[in-house]
């Protein structure tokens, strides 16, 4: 089996010195996102700065796609199918721990079904990122988990239903463009995740899938 997933990504070693710092500053980086936007959630519009209210920030940061972009960039640019797993969980144990110790110690309220979904998902984020960190290989493997990937973040950039075809925000369409960077890796390449990911969007457009907010 090892041999066979080398044959998609063969992993790199890095000096533990470096996976430390590296993890260490995912880690805070996600603490810092998870507390910024708890502090937009929680401030109203209207006190927020001109900019920060036409970007509408405070839904953004509460939708999936932005958090779905972190963890497949901290993935696929780990060192390792080992490494991604550590570095994405990190990130969001950081995130979510922060905005919900926030919530619950400083903004005074505790929504516990709501917080229970993320904590199941920084749960499940490991075997996630160790997944994903394969969407940079080749292969037939490799096409098929990147547009995948795609397809779940289009559901978040587009809205589509039987008379009509919109973008959701235009930081969601950043998000969506962004990412076919982050999963380039050749222009055949990219022609094929884009469409594939694509058809999939619209097989499932209908579809309510694992997370009732994508």
């Amino acid at each position: 089996m090892k041999e066979l997933l080398n044959e998609i990504r063969r992993p790199k070693n890095i000096s533990l010195s470096k996976k430390v710092l590296y993890s260490t500053l995912i880690f805070v980086t996600g603490v810092t996102l998870g507390i910024i936007s708890k502090v937009l959630d929680s401030t109203a519009s209207n006190l927020l700065p001109y900019f920060l209210e036409v970007l509408d920030l405070r839904n953004f940061l509460s939708r999936m796609g932005v958090w779905l972009f972190f963890g497949v960039l901290i993935s696929v640019y780990s060192k390792s199918p080992v490494r991604s797993a550590i570095n994405v969980f990190l990130f969001f144990a950081g995130m979510v721990g922060s905005y919900y110790l926030y919530t619950i110690m400083i903004a005074g309220f505790f929504p516990k079904s709501y917080m229970m979904v993320w904590i199941i998902m920084t749960i499940i984020s490991p075997l996630l990122a160790f997944i994903c960190w394969y969407a940079k290989g080749e292969g037939i493997l490799a096409i098929s988990i990147s547009s995948i990937i795609f397809m779940f973040i289009s559901r978040q950039a587009f809205v589509f239903g039987f008379w009509y075809f919109d973008i959701r925000n235009i930081l969601e369409l950043l998000i969506w463009i962004a990412m076919i960077f982050v999963l380039y890796q050749s222009p055949k390449q990219t022609i094929r995740l884009i469409a594939i990911g694509l058809f999939l969007y619209f097989l499932t457009a209908q579809i309510n899938l694992f997370w009732g907010m994508l």
